[in-house]
C-alpha cells in the first residue's frame, strides 16, 4: 500500500475536499488506481501509562500461554491488526508512536482476551483498562465479575422493586453491574455509589446481547 498525506481544503454538507500532493505518475498509471483510503490521525501519541499497560497485559499473557513476551507482542498485534484494524492503520500500528485511539482499543482487545481466555493476572484488571465502559461490557457479556473475574451474578443498580417480577418486566435501559456472589453481597452492604467509587467502575445499561446472555425479558 502507499500511503500520501493530504490537507483538507473544503468542508460542505455532503463530503470533504482532501488535496494530496503526487507526483508519482508512471506508478499510478501503472496500477490505475481509481480509489483512495482516508485516515483522520488522532493527533496524541500513545502515553507512557497506555505502554505500561498494554505491556503489563501481554506480560501476563505470554506467562500464561508459555509463550516468550516478544513472541505473545508480535502474535496478539497480528491478531489485533487482522481482525480489528482498518487497511489503512495497519500500517501504522506501533507500540512506540501510534495514536491515543489506537493504543486504547488494543489495550480493550487485550483485556477482552484476557477475560475470554481466562488469563489470570496479577493486579485488579480494572487498573489495566484503558476504557472502563469498554472494560464493564466486555466482562458483563462475558459473565466474569468486574473486580476478581470470577463467575457472575448480575446485580441491577436500577431496583427491581417490591412486588415486581424480575422475570415479567422490560429489562432493556435498566443499569446493571456484573459481580461475583461475593462482591454482590458486599455492595448491597455498603450501597452502589460507595462500591462502584471504591473499585473505579461504572453500570452499564441492558441492552439485547445483556438480556440474551442472562436470559432476561425485553418486551
Amino acid at each position: 500500500m502507499e500511503i500520501a498525506g493530504g490537507k483538507i481544503i473544503d468542508i460542505c454538507d455532503d463530503g470533504i475536499t482532501i488535496f494530496v500532493p503526487y507526483a508519482n505518475w508512471d506508478r499510478f498509471n501503472l496500477r490505475q488506481y481509481d480509489e483512495v483510503q482516508v485516515g483522520f490521525p488522532d493527533g496524541r501519541t500513545i502515553s507512557p501509562e497506555q505502554r505500561r499497560k498494554a505491556y503489563a497485559l501481554m506480560g501476563e499473557i505470554a506467562a500464561h500461554t508459555g509463550y516468550t513476551p516478544d513472541e505473545a507482542k508480535l502474535t496478539l498485534k497480528h491478531e489485533f491488526v487482522q481482525r480489528h484494524m482498518e487497511a489503512l492503520k495497519k500500517e501504522l500500528f506501533s507500540l512506540s508512536d501510534c495514536d491515543v485511539t489506537t493504543a486504547r482499543e488494543f489495550i480493550s482487545y487485550l483485556i477482552e482476551f484476557v477475560l475470554e481466555f481466562d488469563v489470570p493476572v496479577s493486579v485488579p484488571l480494572v487498573t489495566l483498562c484503558d476504557d472502563v465502559r469498554q472494560y464493564m461490557y466486555a466482562c458483563i457479556t462475558r459473565k466474569k465479575c468486574a473486580v476478581c473475574g470470577k463467575h457472575t451474578d448480575l446485580h441491577h443498580v436500577d431496583r427491581v422493586g417490591m412486588g415486581r417480577n424480575r422475570d415479567e418486566i422490560n429489562h432493556l435501559g435498566m443499569l446493571a453491574l456484573p459481580l461475583c456472589r461475593e462482591h454482590h453481597e458486599l455492595i448491597h452492604s455498603i450501597g452502589d455509589e460507595i462500591f462502584m467509587e471504591t473499585y473505579h467502575l461504572e453500570a452499564i445499561p441492558i441492552d439485547e446481547r445483556i438480556a440474551k446472555v442472562y436470559k432476561l425479558k425485553v418486551t
